[in-house]
């Protein structure tokens, strides 16, 4: 496990996934990240790198090869290398493998860099493509932050706030974890949702280019909240396992298959495209309070 902290905050990571593991507040000893209880969701904040989602029959198609890749890709089960790390900083970084390549034939390095300052935790994605031809891939994140976050609130005490108004439909998930072909709507010019742990029973609510480029959890029953900022992120994905006592803020830069997918992955919806050597970056950033 490794940890950078200042004299606001506490964050650890694991090497397995680059994940998260905790964000403590020193001044009032709060842990802001989901406890990763398996009886619910065993991961805390995973890594969706090189796709986000599930594809269609598990399966994508390239140069005329078919390629399986499970649901939200294979960097969060990898161990990452730690290539830099300072009191307030580190780096983790991740190549291909022979494993990878026969799933997914293209040479790169996926670095992701956690720093502090004050009460903010900063995440940078940053992909290179070091093969010799076009690569093709989605990233995202999918940090869960603990709900109910102080001890006497309740799941239903706290809501999201955004930070313009909002008039968006969801894209709902078939059985399959697939998009549908059209959205339902959803928010009808707010800037706050109220959070109720039925509203993920049928899975994620998947927004697709938000006037927002922040959310926030807060409550009116305490001053203790979060804020995640995600500028560059095409999509969100806001997400709870049924009953528990977290949610998921998740910036995409990609998004799942949709029902009617070719499988052709230069097709996919949300794909990035990245020539030889060329790099793609990415940051969100969240504060604690």
């Amino acid at each position: 496990m490794m940890e950078i902290a200042n004299e606001y905050i506490r964050v650890q990571v694991s090497a397995q996934g680059a994940e998260l593991q905790s964000i403590v507040r020193k001044d009032n000893q709060l842990e802001y990240l989901w406890s990763g209880d398996p009886a619910f969701w065993g991961k805390k904040s995973p890594i969706l790198f090189p796709i986000v989602g599930g594809l269609k029959d598990n399966t994508y198609r390239h140069k005329g090869h078919a390629y399986q890749l499970g649901r939200h890709g294979f960097a969060r089960e990898m161990a990452f290398n730690v290539n830099e790390q300072t009191p307030s900083a580190i780096t983790f970084s991740l190549s291909d493998n022979d494993d990878t390549l026969a799933k997914y034939p293209f040479p790169f390095t996926l670095a992701v860099r956690y720093a502090i300052q004050n009460a903010t935790l900063s995440v940078k994605y940053t992909v290179q493509n070091t093969g010799d031809e076009p690569m093709y891939f989605s990233i995202g994140a999918h940090p869960a932050f603990k709900v109910p976050l102080v001890q006497g609130t309740a799941f239903d005490d706290y809501s999201l706030h955004f930070n313009r108004p909002e008039t968006a439909g969801i894209w709902p998930l078939s059985a399959a974890g697939l998009i549908e072909t059209a959205p339902v709507p959803y928010l009808d010019d707010v800037t706050e949702l109220p959070l109720q742990k039925p509203m993920f029973y049928k899975d994620a609510l998947v927004f697709k280019h938000l006037a927002s480029d922040a959310i926030s959890i807060r409550s009116k029953k305490t001053p203790h909240g979060l804020e995640v900022s995600y500028p560059g992120f095409p999509y969100m994905g806001i997400w709870s396992a049924k009953d528990a006592d977290f949610v998921c803020i998740e910036p995409w830069c990609g998004i799942a298959d949709h029902v009617d997918a070719s499988g052709e992955l230069a097709e996919k919806e949300g794909k990035q495209m990245l020539q030889p050597e060329a790099i793609f970056k990415r940051e969100w950033s969240a504060i604690f309070f």
